[in-house]
């Protein structure tokens, strides 16, 4: 009977210890950052139109005097790998390079985002932007694309809705949605300035990049016909 007793006492002797351990780490957690939704909605809506916006843009250019003099527009299979590639890259941000660089948050700390609690605030870390690297890539691209297709294959004719769609409307997206993700309005914002800038910069270098020597190796126009949709 001594026996059993003095197991049973070390039973909840143990139980106790367990149960004042765990509320000691659950108190040492810090509390909820609050995140305002409503501007993480709005750079999610503003970084699907500035990106949206330039991948439906069909390639504009104005035709060559041996062909049929004026404005054409192409739309082309292979601007799929720009637009991949920048969508790998974006994913590359999102993933590995922010585990890396282990920027939390604001209100976040490295040790609570690398515990990612559920409702925390704290489930990833902040920085590179991935929303500001999408949204000035897809800029960076729709400018390399206008520029090589103004200078390059239309002899320096200026098309505005080329200029809108490729530049005007993603610029403006891109500004909302940088904005947007470090702004606080009941709560604190997505990110951080320093870090929206982080992706910013280096997305819209990339884009330009991707864009302009995408364009410069595809030729707007089909070569075998006037069609649309060039294969």
């Amino acid at each position: 009977m001594r026996s059993k007793a003095i197991l049973i006492a070390g039973l909840f002797a143990g139980a106790a210890c367990l149960y004042t351990s765990e509320g000691t780490a659950i108190a040492q957690i810090p509390p909820v950052a609050p995140r305002d939704n409503n501007w993480d909605t709005v750079s999610n809506v503003t970084l699907g139109i500035g990106v949206g916006v330039v991948a439906l843009m069909p390639r504009v250019y104005y035709s060559s005097p041996d062909a049929t003099v004026g404005w054409k527009a192409r739309y082309h299979v292979s601007a799929l790998a720009p637009a991949m590639t920048l969508t790998g890259l974006t994913l590359l941000v999102d993933g590995p390079i922010r585990d890396a660089v282990q920027k939390p948050k604001q209100g976040c700390s490295v040790e609570v985002t690398l515990a990612s609690l559920p409702g925390s605030g704290c489930e990833s870390f902040g920085g590179p932007s991935t929303h500001a690297f999408a949204a000035w890539g897809a800029t960076g691209a729709g400018l390399g694309t206008f520029l090589v297709d103004t200078l390059k294959y239309s002899d320096g004719h200026f098309n505005g809705i080329s200029f809108v769609n490729n530049i005007a409307v993603p610029i403006a997206a891109s500004v909302m949605t940088s904005i947007s993700r470090s702004a606080d309005g009941s709560g604190i914002g997505p990110e951080n300035t320093q870090q929206v800038l982080a992706g910013a910069i280096p997305g819209f270098a990339v884009g330009a990049l991707l864009g302009a020597g995408y364009s410069m190796l595809q030729e707007p126009d089909c070569g075998y016909g006037n069609y649309l949709f060039c294969w």
